[in-house]
């Protein structure tokens, strides 16, 4: 499992631009957050299951708050931590924040968007 730290505002215009050719995660994590800590465990621990390809982008909520915020607005989702967000044609397709992050269920959505 490869992440993509997300550390500029600019990089969520790339990735809104990049979900037109496959699907992007947005994975927000609170590096304070026990709960945080356990769904990106869970997330990492059963990454090799997802079954099509995507691009993962990690956003340390602590040291980018101003990030999360501009995510939550441009994706029109309200703002969680932790917090998986699935991109696909600029639009958010799926979003789960703490025990609902579930690799099955990004594999639900992956299977509904490709349908």
């Amino acid at each position: 499992m490869k992440w993509n730290d997300l550390t500029q505002i600019d990089q969520v215009q790339q990735i809104i631009k990049n979900s037109y050719e496959k699907p992007q995660i947005i994975f927000k994590h609170s590096t304070s957050c026990s709960i945080s800590f356990m769904a990106k465990m869970r997330l990492e621990s059963k990454w090799h299951d997802v079954s099509k390809d995507v691009d993962l982008h990690y956003l340390d909520l602590i040291s980018h708050r101003n990030i999360s915020n501009h995510i939550a607005e441009t994706f029109s989702v309200y703002h969680e931590s932790p917090q998986v967000i699935l991109v696909k044609d600029g639009e958010a397709e799926y979003d789960a924040s703490h025990f609902d992050i579930s690799v099955e269920e990004i594999n639900e959505s992956l299977e509904y968007i490709y349908e």
